[in-house]
């Protein structure tokens, strides 16, 4: 049995938020000092090395579980599946249910159970549980999907990402501009097909060096009292550990699954940052002595940003669905995932379409 991808679903939150709407903000370092730049240099300049030009917030209303939601039903229905038949619900997420005005994080009941009592699934079958792994979470949880499947232990499983991450982000801190909302659902089911569906995947967690790259910390105007609480990032430490250790996971994983890398159809890469995820690219391909092919990588940060665990799900939904620009996939095309993020971890998998 193979771990075929059955469904596909997405929430891309309604409220446009381009790089003018920063250029109001009053941005410090980490002394808490302003930075000496204009607001307009600054935008510009994160512009043409992230690649972003807008992103997208959910509204005040809705939590991550409530995009999450969305994302599922969204997958339900266009696929016409019975909720009833999923053997599990995994929501990957890094900060629970964020309540924009106290900024207070809820993650008890787990996410999962919450959109699994949204759908009003009955039956006790279905597995619920939230999986904490940084961006490559919807990966991570895709391959413990593609375990229990091969295991015989599930049939089907929907694994969600979801993140509301412009509330965690410090408005003092210009790396508060990478960071987007947004959900994205897949369901994977068990089918005989001996030569598709997941071929290969890979993992690695560097922590002992590297697991502080990403932390929660204190905002950079002292006169917001809410210790601990944004997220801060050591960009150019990150951006150095991608470039060295991603690319060669990539490879590892394809050598895995036996398949050349000429005979990738599409990379679809986590979308952190335009310039790192065209760097990666280079170095994959450098990795076999080649030049990176026109379109093979799928691109969303521009008008979406950097929705942490829900990028992958979501520009896979999209171009399933034809709403990413020529972007096509079609039967028999090979596709490489990756991603990196917290941890630092790094992941990633081969899939032929059946």
């Amino acid at each position: 049995m193979r771990t075929i991808i059955a469904a596909t679903g997405s929430y891309i939150p309604p409220i446009r938020v381009p790089n003018s709407d920063f250029l109001g903000h009053d941005f410090r370092d980490a002394r808490g000092e302003k930075l000496a730049k204009t607001n307009e240099e600054i935008v510009a300049q994160f512009e043409a090395i992230t690649g972003i030009k807008e992103r997208r917030y959910a509204p005040k209303d809705l939590l991550a579980s409530d995009i999450a939601y969305e994302a599922a039903a969204d997958a339900l229905a266009s696929s016409g599946i019975d909720k009833e038949s999923l053997d599990g619900i995994i929501v990957a997420h890094n900060f629970g249910d964020v309540r924009g005005d106290s900024r207070h994080s809820d993650l008890v009941p787990a996410l999962a159970a919450r959109v699994k009592a949204r759908l009003k699934i009955e039956t006790p079958r279905t597995v619920a549980y939230d999986l904490i792994f940084g961006c490559p979470g919807w990966l991570q949880g895709v391959i413990a999907a593609d375990a229990q499947i091969r295991l015989g232990e599930a049939r089907r499983v929907m694994i969600i990402g979801v993140e509301t991450l412009s509330r965690v982000s410090d408005p003092h801190d210009r790396d508060s501009m990478i960071y987007a909302d947004g959900a994205g659902a897949t369901i994977f089911e068990a089918r005989d097909a001996a030569d598709a569906g997941i071929l290969a995947s890979v993992a690695r967690s560097d922590t002992l060096d590297h697991s502080a790259m990403l932390k929660m910390g204190a905002s950079y105007n002292d006169e917001i009292f809410i210790e601990g609480f944004f997220l801060k990032m050591e960009g150019r430490k990150l951006y150095k550990y991608a470039l060295q250790n991603v690319a060669a996971s990539m490879k590892q994983c394809l050598d895995k699954a036996n398949i050349p890398l000429e005979r990738v159809n599409k990379i679809l890469l986590h979308q952190a940052n335009g310039k790192m995820d065209e760097a990666i690219l280079e170095e994959l391909y450098a990795l076999y002595g080649a030049e990176p092919i026109d379109g093979i990588m799928p691109m969303t940060i521009s008008f979406l940003g950097n929705s942490s665990v829900a990028t992958l799900p979501t520009m896979l939904d999209l171009i399933l669905k034809r709403k990413l620009g020529e972007h096509a996939i079609h039967r028999g095309d090979v596709l490489l995932f990756a991603s990196v993020g917290a941890g630092m971890h790094i992941n990633a998998f081969v899939y032929r379409v059946p």
